[in-house]
């Protein structure tokens, strides 16, 4: 017994007392188990992982109807289906964080989603566009919360080059970046139904707010890339300058030509009549009218050396300057009002874009005019004297379009064509942004604010400002309250809360207010001024005349340099001034016009858009 008791557990090779792999043990947990809770482990994460994948995929996300019959079907005509590089964004690249953790959390949240599948909330479209706005700002805060995560997945600021951007887009992918917006708060709706005008200004305030966790270090590539692209358009713009010289030069000489040759028939015809001595006064009345008009306005002007610039005129339709400053309205009324952006900072390169959106009447024009210009491309010319300057202007008559809501289809037949200049004073608040654009409210006729006759005759500013015809343009600054966003039904704007008289001059005195010179080819020229109302007489005395040759207008406006006439601007060599342009053509008038974005304009100055050069 002994010697088996010392043999026991022996092995093959005698006399070890080692035991078998079945009896060795891993922190105190038999090896063979370990083994098999390993093996288990790694089967059971991977058809978990599997399986949670298998959620993920577009087949599952629209196997119920909920989805394929509503979101599907908007996704589908969306660039994050179908593209021109082929690369798809599926519902769960948006919809599903990547990190591990927050996806099982999210895994866990749609069972919510699959309980309401089951309840029957949503399935019917009826239902789910009941419900659209509800879910969609569910996602919405998600986003915001963490900074449009799913979005960067695929769109990293490292990764945008702005040399493929549009310039608007490259103005307010920098800004957003400075102020700390995300993703989200710019592209609500980006793959589906937009619903984000039902929110309330209040939540889309809340909503879109910057938040200092999100400002974000520029990237370096990113500000390469900007000099490259802003060196390049420089470029552009100059050789299309140059181009444009070159062939008004031609132009020139061609006219010259022309002149020259006619000059010499009529002197040859001259001196065949005084050969015949005919001598009559009808030769005399007849030279005279050959010889033709002089231009009042421009004088002896020699244009010839004097640079033009081409501006755009687009179509602004019912765009107030209260739309201006609603996000609801004008996605860039945060970069407008908190970062202090020039409205031409952000639209310069897609004014025509904009002018062919309004005059269909796909946004912000409630009557729309059949086949009326989106815009007209204006070549601005600048010079000055001693005493005077002087502006000229040409562009091409467009085909005649009744407007169908007039009588007789011409909204001012005394005058087929109206051009304005206005200039903003040093104390309108917003001048130096958007220019013309702070005098036009909400509330002025043809505006769908605009009051009725009998709300007009009932209020008390109608002994102060004239409004038997509507109200005019007038600027912000000289109402007590303006309503912007029209909260509780309210009308935007604030034409018949008027300041006190006195008040009032005094503002005029400090300089809050716009001037206005007019030429008009049916009456005389005006000089007026826009404060509490437009007013057109008054100012220092303005010259003005056009004429049209074939299609082409041609109109020179000039007035003195120096004025100390209240509500006009004294113009001095090396300051710069806010102009803005505004063309009535085919008969039309009030807010029917075209209007150039602001510009910098300035006699010899450097920085300015349009430059008066020395004649």
């Amino acid at each position: 017994m002994a010697s088996d008791t010392n043999n026991k557990g022996s092995g093959s090779g005698g006399g070890s007392d080692k035991p078998t792999w079945r009896s060795m043990t891993l922190w105190g947990v038999p090896l063979a188990a370990a083994a098999i809770f390993f093996v288990g482990g790694i089967i059971f994460w991977g058809g978990f992982n599997t399986a949670m994948e298998a959620t993920n995929t577009m087949p599952f996300c629209i196997s119920c109807h909920e989805m394929k019959e509503n979101v599907y079907k908007e996704y589908r005509h969306t660039i994050h289906y179908q593209n021109r590089t082929g690369v798809q964004a599926k519902c769960s690249d948006c919809h599903v964080p990547d990190p591990w953790i927050h996806k099982v959390v999210r895994k866990i949240q749609a069972s919510n989603e699959v309980f309401h599948h089951l309840l029957g909330s949503i399935d019917t479209p009826e239902k789910f566009d009941k419900k659209r706005l509800t879910l969609a700002k569910n996602v919405w805060r998600q986003m915001k919360a963490t900074d449009s995560r799913e979005c960067r997945n695929c769109h990293t600021l490292e990764s945008m080059n702005p040399e493929f951007q549009r310039p608007r887009a490259r103005k307010q992918h920098l800004a957003a970046m400075k102020a700390g917006n995300t993703c989200i708060d710019c592209h609500k709706g980006i793959a589906h139904k937009g619903v984000r005008d039902q929110l309330s200004d209040e939540e889309l305030e809340k909503l879109e707010a910057p938040l200092k966790a999100d400002i974000k270090q520029i990237p370096e590539m990113y500000l390469a890339a900007l000099k490259r692209v802003e060196a390049r358009e420089a470029e552009e713009e100059a050789k299309a300058q140059q181009a444009k010289a070159a062939a008004d030069a031609a132009v020139a000489e061609r006219v010259k030509s022309a002149v020259a040759a006619a000059t010499g028939k009529l002197e040859a015809q001259l001196a065949a009549a005084k050969a015949d001595a005919s001598g009559s006064p009808e030769t005399s009345a007849e030279t005279k009218v050959a010889a033709g008009p002089t231009n009042d306005a421009g004088g002896a002007i020699d244009w010839s050396g004097v640079a033009s610039k081409t501006v755009t005129l687009f179509y602004p339709g019912q765009a107030s300057f209260e739309w201006v400053q609603n996000g609801r309205d004008h996605g860039g009324a945060r970069a407008f009002k908190k970062a202090g952006d020039r409205c031409a900072e952000c639209h310069a390169k897609e004014v025509k874009d904009m002018g062919a959106k309004i005059v269909s009447g796909e946004k912000a024009e409630a009557t729309p005019i059949p086949n009326k210009r989106a815009f007209i491309d204006v070549d601005v010319q600048t010079t000055y004297d001693a005493d005077n300057i002087y502006f000229r202007f040409k562009w091409q008559n467009g085909a005649h379009t009744p407007v169908p809501f007039v009588e007789g289809g011409k909204m001012d037949p005394t005058n087929e064509t109206k051009l304005a200049i206005m200039f903003a004073g040093d104390g309108v608040e917003y001048g130096e942004q958007a220019g013309c654009w702070v005098s036009c409210h909400n509330d002025s006729r043809y505006m769908p604010d605009a009051p009725e006759p009998e709300a007009l005759a009932a209020s008390p500013a109608k002994d102060v400002i004239d409004m038997k015809d509507g109200l005019t343009k007038y600027l912000g600054e000289s109402r007590t309250k303006i309503e912007i966003r029209g909260r509780g039904g309210k009308p935007r704007g604030g034409g018949d809360k008027l300041k006190p008289a006195e008040e009032l001059a005094e503002m005029k005195n400090k300089g809050v207010f716009m001037d206005l010179l007019r030429y008009r080819s049916g009456e005389p020229a005006e000089n007026g001024v826009i404060m509490a109302e437009r007013q057109m007489s008054g100012g220092i005395e303005t010259m003005a005349t056009g004429k049209r040759e074939g299609d082409t207008w041609t109109v020179v406006i000039s007035r003195p340099l120096k004025s100390d006439k209240p509500g006009d601007i004294s113009i001095e060599p090396g300051k710069l001034y806010t102009m803005s342009i505004a063309l009535h053509d085919d008969y039309t008038s009030a807010r029917f016009h075209h209007v150039s974005l602001e510009l910098r304009f300035g006699i010899e100055a450097a920085d300015a858009e349009i430059v008066a050069v020395k004649q």
